[in-house]
């Protein structure tokens, strides 16, 4: 058609604008997000955002943590860090910026999903994001201690022992080893006070011949996290026999 496009051309026109947007869309990257899988009660948490723009320009950094917006960075606002109120969640802006943000003071209520999203300006404002999670462990305050321990024992005695963890979260899980060996407890149980707890486990033995290594018994209480491997607090007691007996 004269002085205008014809379908065809329009149409092409058309193709390449939703090129250029696409080509904006594909530009941008997270590349990584990185979440500590688990922070000490106290300590500081740094959460990584790691991006590329590509061709496109930065509009905004957010970080959530269980959905709730807690930092904002827009570079071209004044200023351009913005941090809200959420539970658990204190920001240290001082060291914090487009892709890094530090949690000071961390608690028991830091632990949580956390989420980065990165937009771009227009046009689209396109956007990606991904999330971690992140477990706040409190160590126990004390070593774990062993009760009902004697110097001496003999053969044919019924030992008697109760292993109470310091308080922690998560709860440590007390197992215990002779010689090396795990044997099951007797009895175990947990008490929660103020969100952190207090394991207790006891075992009852009778001591023969076949617990001997060169005339000791090893016994050995480790305390385990329900997070993952085992905790640092490991207590041995090395229990003596009167006399040196030897297994038939």
């Amino acid at each position: 058609m004269p002085g205008g496009c014809t379908p065809p051309a329009m149409d092409l026109v058309f193709l390449l604008v939703l090129a250029l947007l696409r080509q904006d869309v594909v530009a941008l990257q997270l590349l990584h997000v990185n979440v500590p899988p688990y922070a000490i009660k106290g300590d500081s948490a740094p959460l990584l955002c790691s991006y590329d723009l590509g061709t496109g320009k930065l509009y905004s950094v957010t970080w959530y943590k269980d959905h709730e917006e807690f930092y904002r960075y827009v570079p071209k606002a004044t200023p351009s860090q913005h941090s809200y109120r959420v539970e658990g969640v204190e920001v240290d802006t001082h060291f914090s910026n487009d892709q890094k943000v530090t949690l000071h003071n961390v608690g028991l209520k830091t632990g949580g999903l956390y989420k980065c999203e990165v937009i771009t300006e227009a046009p689209g404002f396109p956007s990606v994001y991904n999330e971690s999670y992140m477990e706040v462990i409190s160590p126990p305050d004390h070593d774990p201690e062993i009760t009902g321990k004697e110097k001496i024992y003999a053969s044919g005695d019924i030992v008697d022992f109760n292993c109470t963890s310091g308080k922690s979260y998560p709860p440590a899980k007390l197992e215990w080893y002779i010689n090396g060996e795990k044997i099951a407890a007797d009895s175990e149980m947990t008490i929660e006070q103020h969100d952190l707890f207090t394991s207790i486990s006891t075992l009852r033995l009778e001591i023969g011949p076949n617990h001997l290594v060169d005339g000791k018994i090893n016994f050995s209480v480790q305390g385990l996290a329900s997070l993952s491997g085992p905790s640092l607090l490991t207590i041995v007691a090395n229990l003596l026999l009167r006399r040196l007996l030897v297994v038939a």
